[in-house]
């Protein structure tokens, strides 16, 4: 039976202190035959806060078509109801260049952009939890690659050697036939 530090010289060519924490634990679940596997996207999904689950929503809604749509009409409403409607009767509130509008749409700027901000953060948090899951998964089958392929040339030598064996019995077989033909 190997041990994690024989494992880890054998294999990783490192000494178990030498070892990083990821790496160690990988070793671990070789030794133990244990699968890595998780869900690292339900992991952060269940460790978030109030603030970060409003900052995905809203980067959620913000980079979508139903956004766009919902901007584009809106905007539209607004130029229709200063310019034509509002206009003719002479009472409207934001009359063209649409200062009004022009704020409105700097104040949205000025709070969407930091929130898609932190939401981008966290999803590139999650792409770095799910690299680190990547590389100890890879590595996890490359140990088990190495032992199957020793594996596999321990049983090519101990088959080699039945062979020498039984060809060796053969020629003493014949030896013994030849020399009582004689």
């Amino acid at each position: 039976m190997i041990d994690r530090e024989g494992l880890a010289k054998r294999y990783l060519k490192k000494g178990w202190e030498n070892l990083s924490e990821r790496e160690r634990n990988v070793v671990d679940r070789v030794l133990e035959r244990s699968t890595i596997s998780r869900n690292t996207y339900k992991q952060l999904e269940d460790e978030r806060t109030f603030g970060e689950r409003v900052a995905d929503r809203i980067a959620e809604f913000g980079g979508s078509w139903t956004f766009i749509g919902l901007f584009l009409a809106t905007l539209l409403a607004w130029v229709i109801l200063n310019s034509y409607l509002l206009a003719r009767r002479g009472d409207a509130f934001d009359p063209y260049p649409y200062i009004l509008l022009n704020l409105f749409l700097s104040m949205i700027a000025s709070l969407q952009a930091p929130v898609i901000m932190m939401s981008q953060n966290r999803h590139s948090e999650k792409d770095r939890i799910d690299a680190a899951h990547d590389y100890e998964v890879n590595l996890k089958a490359e140990l088990e690659i190495v032992s199957l392929h020793e594996k596999l040339d321990d049983l090519r030598e101990a088959k080699w050697a039945d062979l020498v064996h039984i060809q060796q019995r053969q020629i003493e077989l014949l030896e013994k036939l030849l020399s009582e033909r004689k």
